[in-house]
């Protein structure tokens, strides 16, 4: 099959502005960059580190999603999706990994492979790079309002009226 397409604009264009704008960013890479090697599904499947900043007053929970919006399906592909505590501003290379995050208060959805953990990068191989973009929501609600068996796209649909702040960081990433 010949993968030749179009590729959509950036996700976050076609979402309700935020009030305000958290900062995120990555030790392992920089914006617009590519993601580590080892970000790759089969390639060590570890999530980069990830921080962000400027959340307002308020804040009670953040929505962390990695979405990859240049997979061919309809919508994109979501790789991971955590609802934090607000005292969590950062998560570590390899969070990702099966269970990491539960110690810190943290509720990981399921991602489109089905699993609750970080679904690593995995474009078409010879497609051109993908973009791999990390969106952190700063919510003025608990966390725990949420339920763990909800997609990531409902979990993003239900916060809208919570959403304090968004930031992102996007990495790229080809095989």
């Amino acid at each position: 099959m010949d993968l030749t397409r179009t590729y959509p604009d950036h996700p976050l264009e076609h979402l309700p502005a935020a009030p305000a704008q958290l900062e995120v960013t990555s030790e392992d890479f920089v914006d617009g960059q590519p993601l580590p090697e080892g970000a790759g599904f089969g390639l060590g499947n570890v999530s980069p580190q990830l921080s962000w900043s400027g959340a307002p007053e308020g804040t009670r929970s953040y929505l962390l999603v990695c979405h990859d919006p240049d997979a061919p399906v309809l919508g994109g592909f979501t790789h991971w999706a955590v609802l934090l505590p607000a005292d969590v501003t950062s998560v570590d290379a390899g969070a990702g990994e099966m269970g990491h995050l539960s110690g810190r208060g943290a509720t990981v959805l399921a991602n489109d492979y089905g699993s609750r953990d970080w679904g690593g990068c995995a474009p078409p191989e010879g497609d051109p790079a993908h973009r791999y973009v990390f969106t952190v929501w700063a919510l003025d609600a608990d966390q725990t309002a949420l339920d763990a068996s909800i997609s990531p796209s409902k979990a993003q649909f239900t916060v809208l009226s919570h959403v304090l702040a968004r930031g992102s960081i996007t990495g790229t990433y080809a095989l």
